[in-house]
């Protein structure tokens, strides 16, 4: 393993290992042998723990199916009484009257926090009772004063964020860490299972496999049209197991909205204040795919200048999932600047964001990174960059065997009738008399062109010497 690699799963370990101790479920002494014995023979903390004894793995595991603790008071929340009442302030100034379940369900904490942060309002003359139906506090309505009005404005003014609470910076972190992607374990069965919709070699699984499993960053390189990117969405969709992601992180006093629906599916699974904080939402690994839109700046934080919150950059999003980042080398920033943007987070597993202030943080940087490139790797990157990437593969043009097998695929998938002697044709004529390599994903587009040719023409789906000419033909361009 390359020294800065394993230095930074090393430095990984010490975080993890740091939150055990704070668990009480090993000793600082049991943490530094286990590191020592990590730093010389490599692996996952949890693993060395195991083998010295220190760890039963079923407290291995269960730190790593860590669920965000409920919480059942303001400290447990790490924020302060007056936060949360600014953020009550905001979210009422555009309601004519209020509950306190109302409030819970935008804010996402207990009834028993929001009327401990509403009864302070009273206290203050910003918030008043309009009506009370029963005994129970639960059932009152409330509504702003005018001086609770007048100071939403403001707040409003300095921060335009009234969604559900935000977590601590120290929260998100552990709650990462717990999730790393280093705890993964992918076995053969499930990538079996998961590329069964392609066609793919032996020699191909048995490499993809282990990579993933790894945790490791990929580079998936070869010409055009061969399926790199969808092996890459592929491999996103056989991470295994749910994590949480909440909907916004607090960071020293600036917030930074994370959860994006586009992004992290919820698995539709609620749970109550009961099971654990619903400031998170559980969801699947993220898969963030980026491609020749990525710049620079989209890896730092977007400030809003009208609402004055920050939205997470791509590599926060993907933090326990995948990041892909496709075409590399086409993006509009040269291939040599970000490489150089991301080759310490690649490293040490950590990343640096920076305010529109100036001041800069440290945030987990974990995830599986894949590049796919059309392109030469030597002439987009140095040695030493590749050397970081401990996994490259190659996906080349598909033998005549599996683009047979690929092309009556697409042909039984879109009721075309097939016909051996098209194909035959099909490969002799053109591709073999024109010089021209097969692609993986010339099947799909002939047989798209076929479908779309006999739909004008009211005619059968037939594969014939005549109708795959007139698709070829449509295709290509002559030169």
């Amino acid at each position: 393993m390359p020294v800065n690699e394993r230095g930074g799963r090393w430095l990984m370990g010490i975080l993890l290992g740091q939150k055990f101790v704070e668990q009480e479920r090993i000793t600082e002494e049991q943490l530094a042998k286990a590191l020592e014995r990590q730093r010389r023979h490599g692996g996952r903390l949890g693993e060395n723990l195991v083998a010295l004894g220190f760890a039963a793995p079923d407290d291995v595991d269960a730190f790593f199916r860590r669920t965000p603790p409920p919480v059942k008071s303001i400290g447990e929340t790490g924020l302060n009484l007056s936060f949360l009442c600014d953020l009550i302030l905001k979210h009422s100034l555009n309601m004519v009257e209020f509950s306190i379940p109302e409030l819970s369900s935008r804010i996402k904490l207990p009834p028993t926090i929001i009327d401990a942060a509403v009864e302070d309002l009273r206290k203050e003359q910003m918030a008043e009772a309009k009506s009370a139906g029963t005994l129970s506090k639960l059932t009152y309505r409330f509504a702003l004063t005018d001086r609770g009005r007048q100071e939403a404005g403001q707040l409003m003014g300095q921060c335009r964020y009234a969604g559900p609470a935000p977590v601590t910076f120290q929260d998100y972190r552990t709650m990462v860490l717990a999730q790393t992607i280093k705890s993964i374990v992918v076995r053969d069965d499930t990538v079996r299972k998961a590329f069964a919709h392609l066609v793919i070699g032996e020699d191909m699984l048995s490499r993809v496999g282990p990579a993933v499993s790894s945790g490791k960053s990929i580079f998936l390189y070869g010409p055009p049209g061969n399926g790199k990117t969808t092996i890459a969405e592929t491999i996103g969709n056989i991470l295994p197991g749910e994590i949480f992601v909440p909907y916004a992180v607090l960071v020293d006093s600036e917030i930074i909205t994370l959860y994006d629906p586009m992004t992290h599916h919820a698995t539709g699974e609620k749970g109550t204040d009961q099971d654990w904080d619903q400031r998170w939402v559980k969801v699947r690994r993220p898969m963030v795919m980026v491609g020749g839109e990525l710049t620079l700046h989209h890896l730092d934080l977007d400030f809003n200048q009208i609402t004055k919150f920050y939205e997470a950059p791509f590599q926060m999003k993907a933090n326990n999932g995948l990041l892909i980042i496709d075409d590399f080398g086409r993006q509009r920033v040269e291939p040599q600047y970000l490489i150089n943007r991301l080759i310490i987070p690649l490293e040490r597993r950590t990343d640096f964001l920076t305010f529109h202030t100036g001041m800069k943080f440290e945030i987990p940087f974990d995830q599986l990174v894949i590049f796919s490139t059309n392109l030469d790797p030597k002439e987009l990157v140095d040695e030493a960059f590749l050397r970081r990437i401990r996994y490259k593969i190659k996906i080349d043009h598909p033998t005549r065997e599996e683009y047979s097998t690929i092309f009556k695929r697409m042909c039984e998938a879109n009721r075309v009738e097939f016909d051996q002697e098209a194909l035959d044709f099909l490969i002799a004529y053109y591709y073999e008399r024109l010089g021209i390599s097969l692609s993986a994903c010339h099947p799909r587009d002939l047989i798209d062109n076929l479908v779309d040719q006999a739909h004008y023409a009211g005619l059968p789906r037939k594969l014939t010497r005549e109708t795959i000419s007139q698709s070829w033909e449509s295709y290509f361009v002559e030169i």
